[in-house]
């Protein structure tokens, strides 16, 4: 019988044992547990053409903020042709200066938010009708997106930013119930990224953004975090308005803590009042067509007013911003309402900003 070669065996030798490490690696990657996040893959929206480096573009570094300012008496009734003269904008205190104003009508850019879970089927159908009622106000130069969402895993465009109404109608036509553990915080938090980008990149953009939201307000199943849906809504130019349907909650809270009724409530509230919007709390789901005229009227007789900021420093830190107005005739009191502040370019306080996945058609 021949003898095996050294040589030989220790080639074999080398042989296994690589092949040995190889598999102990696939095996121990197919064996991780991945760390639980929301649907991150991004819709089919067509990406702005890059500039060609031939052409003189010539860049401005200034950072031109964008507001949109709603106009009160004490009966929260709108008040209407007011000059420029009569506001003033403060940006942490210091007085800014007026770059642009108008209360022309501007195009607006929207998403029609809809919780669909369980505990939203009463209201379901006046939701459908209500969202016609916003469709149906559109003006020519509108565009709108329906996203609908049950839990994390479930956050859907089922259509994306057109003008078409008959595509729009389409979509919340087939808005249905499933069951699920709701995620309001990541179903606004990835759709207002989505609404704040899209377009955003026009030269003299003066779009005005939206986000309409209907739901119970209860959030059971978030990935992000309220103080970090707040952080990115600083940053962003999305005014909320909110429709919730808090009353079917529980409202008896722990010794601590608030009641998810409360809770509810407050989470929707505090929304509204960061972007400048406005939150609602019907009492049924009769009051839906009448709130969807109002914040359509709402959304589009705005003041559209922009400064350069004094202080010019792009670190990331937190603004606040603060409108006021002389007092009408009589001592008329005129209360400013748009976003409490915003977050200066050059931090990154919102996190990685996904947006919400696109639906299968």
């Amino acid at each position: 019988m021949s003898m095996i070669s050294p040589k030989i065996l220790l080639f074999t030798l080398s042989i296994a044992f690589i092949a040995a490490v190889v598999s102990f690696d696939v095996t121990s990657a197919q064996t991780a547990t991945p760390l639980p996040s929301p649907t991150v893959t991004p819709p089919s929206i067509k990406p702005s053409p890059t500039p060609d480096d031939s052409d003189e573009v010539i860049k401005v570094d200034t950072e031109l903020v964008n507001l949109s300012v709603r106009v009160v008496d004490r009966n929260n009734r709108p008040i209407n042709n007011l000059r420029q003269s009569e506001f003033k904008i403060f940006e942490d205190g210091v007085q800014q200066q007026i770059e642009f104003f108008s209360q022309a009508e501007v195009p607006t850019n929207y998403a029609v938010v809809v919780d669909n879970s369980g505990s939203m089927r009463p209201q379901l159908d006046k939701v459908i009708e209500a969202g016609k009622v916003f469709v149906n106000a559109n003006r020519p130069e509108d565009e709108t997106m329906i996203v609908r969402f049950v839990g994390r895993d479930k956050i859907e465009i089922e259509q994306p930013f057109t003008s078409n109404k008959t595509d729009l109608i389409d979509a919340l036509e087939n808005l249905f119930i499933e069951g699920g553990q709701t995620a309001v915080i990541d179903a606004v938090y990835l759709t207002v990224e989505n609404v704040d980008s899209y377009e955003k990149n026009e030269r003299d953009d003066r779009k005005r953004r939206a986000l309409i939201l209907v739901t119970d307000g209860e959030d059971r199943n978030s990935y992000y975090s309220e103080k970090q849906l707040m952080e990115l809504l600083r940053e962003s130019e999305v005014q909320i308005y909110a429709i919730g349907f808090v009353d079917q909650l529980s409202n008896e809270g722990g010794f601590i803590s608030k009641s998810p009724q409360a809770k509810a409530k407050a989470l929707l509230e505090k929304m509204a009042s960061e972007t400048g919007g406005k939150a609602y709390f019907p009492t049924s789901a009769a009051e839906l067509p009448r709130l969807a005229q109002e914040i359509s009227s709402e959304i589009r007789t705005q003041y559209s007013i922009g400064y350069i900021p004094t202080n010019d420093r792009r670190d990331g830190t937190f603004r606040s911003i603060r409108v006021t107005i002389a007092d009408g005739p009589n001592s008329q009191k005129r209360i400013a309402v748009t976003r409490a502040g915003r977050t200066a370019e050059g931090g990154n306080p919102g996190g990685g900003k996904p947006v919400p996945s696109e639906k299968n058609q």
